[in-house]
């Protein structure tokens, strides 16, 4: 069976667009790997990311939002250890 994620946003905070778009690059990325991505509305500032009931991302605790490059690795290191994630993973940040 294939992972499933879900994004669990704050629908009073707005957060619904950045889950969705979080949402599109997972499934745009991993598109053979993924069995589902499901966006739960939630409340109280919530936004967390799980793989398969495990928590790979928490807004409080993580430190915002993750960028794109941080949320791909996460989910590449549970779904495909092994998978070079290209231009992303290899961008310079220090610019």
């Amino acid at each position: 069976m294939k992972p499933a994620i879900t994004i669990t946003y704050c629908r009073q905070c707005n957060w619904m667009l950045r889950a969705g778009w979080m949402a599109q690059e997972l499934l745009s990325t991993f598109s053979e790997e993924l069995g589902s991505v499901t966006l739960v509305p939630g409340t109280g500032g919530i936004f967390t990311i799980e793989v398969d009931g495990e928590l790979i991302w928490e807004r409080k605790r993580d430190g915002g939002f993750p960028d794109v490059k941080t949320l791909k690795g996460r989910v590449r290191d549970r779904v495909d250890p092994d998978r070079d994630l290209g231009h992303v993973e290899h961008a310079n940040t220090d610019e």
